[in-house]
């Protein structure tokens, strides 16, 4: 497939470079109820890594239990952990990151809420229980000289609570960047956020001592409005972007959720205004196709319909 390309008309003020955090073999599939062969989990990540992607999550080490799609993740590391890129893999605690430090991980992420709803749920503990558990996998991690990544989920609205305070998103957040965290991604886990209210929350997480190098944003498309957001970070300067290949992934929380950010639609986007990503938007979209067919079903993505159904 030789896919097409936008336009280049470059925006004043904007990076000349981000880095897209590829979330589809993790979050991208651990919402899937059919089991995905470790055999394809690990195609998928070195198709990924063949596309330009420089930074992979590769998987999670959560207790099966709770996530059996990922229950492979002894299997399946080993077979891409000397990929030349970085595959952050997730751990919820210090059993999930003695898993993963025993098979070589050099970047493991821990995943904080920023409502008590959603700590409850998730974790069955409060906020502040939450972050104390948290604390001892981080403090050993980084003693251990791995890099760690604090995920924050319902920064911009929760099911249950509704719109989250930006005053109380600051508080964890800033909580997550002072036990360790080297980066802090800010996740839209709902899809209800709009470009005002995501500029609003990275000013005040500035003001608070947060630095926009350490942040990452994590937008779901549920109300169509991941990609204007996205363009919001980009204008305040944020240069790491989460997004999953082909759209895949879904917020089980929200009836309407379509799922992650595609990452092709986010790339569309960045070559239209100049910006680099190393991504090779052909080999991506062939990916998504690839791992449509493998789940039986269409990507989400508007950009890989718009290309594969050219070529077709």
């Amino acid at each position: 497939m030789t896919a097409g390309l936008p336009m280049t008309v470059p925006a004043a003020g904007l990076p000349a470079r981000v880095r897209i955090h590829e979330v589809g073999p993790r979050d991208g599939l651990q919402n899937e109820k059919t089991a995905v062969p470790t055999d394809v989990k690990a195609e998928f990540v070195r198709r990924l890594v063949a596309a330009g992607l420089t930074t992979v999550e590769a998987t999670s080490f959560v207790h099966p239990k709770w996530v059996p799609q990922l229950a492979d993740a002894e299997e399946l590391f080993p077979r891409v952990r000397d990929l030349p890129v970085r595959l952050p893999v997730l751990v919820p605690n210090e059993r999930g990151l003695d898993r993963a430090l025993a098979l070589g991980a050099r970047e493991v992420a821990v995943f904080a809420s920023a409502t008590e709803s959603f700590a409850r749920a998730n974790l069955n503990r409060t906020v502040d229980e939450a972050l104390a558990m948290f604390a001892p996998t981080v403090t050993r991690a980084v003693e251990a000289g791995l890099k760690v990544r604090g995920y924050l989920s319902m920064c911009f609205g929760d099911p249950w609570e509704g719109a989250v305070p930006v005053e109380q998103v600051v508080r964890v957040t800033k909580a997550l960047a002072d036990m360790g965290c080297d980066e802090l991604s800010l996740g839209d886990t709902i899809g209800v956020a709009t470009p005002g209210h995501v500029k609003a929350l990275l000013a005040a997480l500035n003001e608070a001592g947060v630095p926009t190098s350490r942040l990452a944003v994590h937008f779901h498309d549920t109300y169509g409005q991941a990609l204007a957001n996205a363009y919001a970070a980009l204008e305040h300067g944020v240069t790491v972007f989460d997004a999953s290949a082909g759209g895949l992934g879904g917020c089980p929380y929200a009836k309407s959720a379509t799922g992650n950010l595609a990452t092709e639609d986010l790339v569309w986007m960045f070559r239209g205004l100049g910006i680099e990503t190393g991504v090779d938007l052909a080999a991506l979209t062939d990916t998504s196709v690839w791992m449509a067919d493998q789940l039986g079903r269409p990507s989400p993505s508007r950009t890989v319909r718009a290309l594969s159904h050219k070529e077709s």
